[in-house]
């Protein structure tokens, strides 16, 4: 499945649509806390494209059949930019820079890889994953992104630096 996004802010709330119409055809309920967290990744990898590259990109979601309790669900998101995803050390009052640090606290494994005249950005969610609670906290700002196409394993930041475990995610 997949979903064409113009470079318009207003494209976000249509792929969070989107992906909620898609879940619920999968079996995978709204309150369902899998529903809700990639609801958010969706929310935040779409607005880092729409708003970091100026190009049109895609969504695409990987999702399990009904059945499958124990599945992995794939969310990418592939742009026509070259420019590689960097995270950025948001002040306590910046009202964005912190997309990629809940990306990694909330996905069981990311990462991105060039492709084309383009890249595409990953993450999968594992459906019988543990609380976002016992997953470790992203690395220190000063940290950086690893080079496109490395996988980022469950209960590492995916960035070169310390992790800390034990510390909760709350997006409000």
């Amino acid at each position: 499945m997949q979903l064409e996004i113009r470079p318009d802010p207003a494209e976000v709330g249509r792929a969070r649509r989107w992906a909620r119409s898609r879940l619920a055809g999968s079996g995978i309920a709204a309150d369902e806390p899998l529903a809700e967290t990639l609801v958010l990744l969706v929310s935040e990898l779409v607005t880092n494209a729409v708003v970091h590259t100026g190009c049109p990109a895609v969504l695409r979601l990987c999702l399990p059949g009904t059945a499958a309790e124990a599945a992995t669900v794939r969310l990418e998101v592939a742009d026509a930019s070259t420019r590689a995803p960097v995270p950025r050390c948001a002040d306590d009052d910046a009202t964005g820079g912190r997309g990629l640090a809940l990306v990694d606290g909330l996905a069981d494994r990311w990462g991105w890889s060039a492709e084309g005249a383009g890249k595409r950005i990953w993450c999968e969610l594992d459906r019988c994953a543990p609380a976002v609670a016992e997953k470790a906290a992203p690395a220190s700002c000063g940290d950086r992104l690893p080079a496109g196409g490395a996988a980022v394993p469950a209960g590492t930041s995916g960035l070169d630096g310390p992790t800390y475990e034990g510390l909760a995610f709350e997006a409000v």
